[in-house]
């Protein structure tokens, strides 16, 4: 009997699996990331396995529905699969690679931009009805700011309710937000629930961390200066080193100059500004620096990228 309640369950759990499959291939016919009518709400697809493309992770929720990727944060390697999903709990520079995908069985996944605050109103809601940390997720204080589990099928099914309000718009207003909080609220009730409300915690380690992230990120091409960022996070130096290093596994100047590169990117490419004003504008004082950095980061000089990337269509991270 049990054998067989499995056996139907899986067999429950492909079937919504592959309704979602559909549903992406319909609203995303083209490879790329696309965004979809719902707020948030990002559709991604690739025909083929990619090379590594860098880009920065928002606060967000990744559901990988069908194929497989590897992302790269700093020292850390971490690869998911279908029935996955991925938290980045803050703003992280990352490199992904779509490893598994073909015309007749692409990559296809979606991502859920999350509002930390809506983590956080949860978590307040939840109070201590949610699930301690795992043994083996334990850390000491802190940890990595992404994270990567299982989707069940409660998980999956409010995953496919929402990207099926795409078919009908009119519910959109009304029900989009209720599958948001029920998707957001299973990831907290699930196996990476705590590492989530570490980030949300106003007084934790954890959601320092993430305010020290965010202030590098509104000013990033200003000097950096650690013992102000300390300040600020009410941390002696060696504790935010420490602390910043292990959400983001990378130091907070290499974190800054990954921030400064792909905007860099983003104004040669969108803006149309030459190398050199680009690399003033995003705090660089050399542009020969800037362009041996921007090299070593993106694989070829900034007008070479540019123009690669402006004469085809790349998948993102």
């Amino acid at each position: 009997m049990k054998q067989t309640q499995t056996i139907a369950a899986a067999r429950d759990l492909e079937t919504t699996r592959g309704k979602l499959a559909r549903n992406i291939m319909r609203w995303a016919p083209e490879q790329g990331l696309q965004e979809s009518a719902l707020e948030g709400v990002g559709l991604i697809r690739s025909d083929e396995a990619t090379s590594c493309v860098s880009s920065v992770y928002e606060p967000s929720l990744g559901f990988i529905v069908q194929g497989s990727k590897t992302l790269q944060l700093g020292d850390k390697e971490i690869s998911y699969g279908p029935l996955s999903y991925l938290a980045s709990s803050v703003h992280l520079p990352v490199l992904g690679e779509v490893k598994e995908a073909s015309p007749e069985h692409p990559f296809l996944a979606v991502r859920l931009i999350i509002d930390p605050q809506e983590v956080t109103d949860l978590v307040i809601e939840l109070g201590d009805k949610a699930p301690e940390m795992q043994a083996e997720f334990d850390c000491p204080e802190i940890s990595c700011g992404l994270c990567v589990a299982q989707m069940n099928k409660g998980m999956l099914e409010a995953v496919s309710r929402l990207v099926g309000l795409l078919d009908t718009p009119a519910d959109a207003p009304i029900l989009a937000p209720l599958a948001r909080r029920e998707i957001i609220y299973r990831a907290l009730m699930g196996e990476m629930g705590a590492r989530m409300r570490k980030f949300a915690v106003v007084d934790s380690q954890a959601n320092r961390i993430s305010r020290v992230i965010a202030v590098l990120k509104d000013r990033f091409s200003e000097p950096l200066r650690v013992s102000d960022l300390a300040d600020q996070a009410n941390m002696s130096e060696s504790s935010l080193y420490h602390s910043f290093k292990q959400v983001t596994r990378m130091s907070p100047l290499q974190f800054q100059k990954k921030l400064r590169l792909h905007e860099a990117r983003r104004l040669m490419l969108s803006e149309g500004l030459e190398a050199a004003s680009a690399s003033y504008r995003v705090g660089y004082e050399s542009p020969s620096h800037f362009s041996r950095e921007y090299s070593r980061m993106f694989g070829a000089p900034p007008r070479a990228d540019v123009n690669k990337l402006r004469g085809e269509q790349r998948v993102p991270a």
